[in-house]
């Protein structure tokens, strides 16, 4: 996927753990877990702003967007 989620970096400049976060976003440590390591394919814009809120940050200190790494589109027509 060409966004990547970069909270991890961001968590560490914050001096932040994962738990810590998850408590104060009402997340699950597992879900914030799956953000850290992108194996999310979306984000609620709720979510990134409570992120945003806690970590003093911008969305786009946490999202980065690397083109070329789309996966090839599926022809639907045949």
């Amino acid at each position: 996927m060409p966004v990547v989620v970069e909270l991890d970096i961001m968590l560490a400049r914050r001096k932040m753990r994962s738990k810590e976060l998850a408590q104060r976003i009402g997340l699950t440590e597992q879900q914030v877990s799956q953000l850290k390591s992108g194996k999310v394919r979306g984000m609620r814009f709720d979510t990134l702003s409570r992120i945003c809120t806690v970590l003093q940050c911008q969305p786009g200190d946490l999202l980065r967007y690397e083109p070329g790494e789309e996966p090839a589109e599926v022809d639907d027509a045949g």
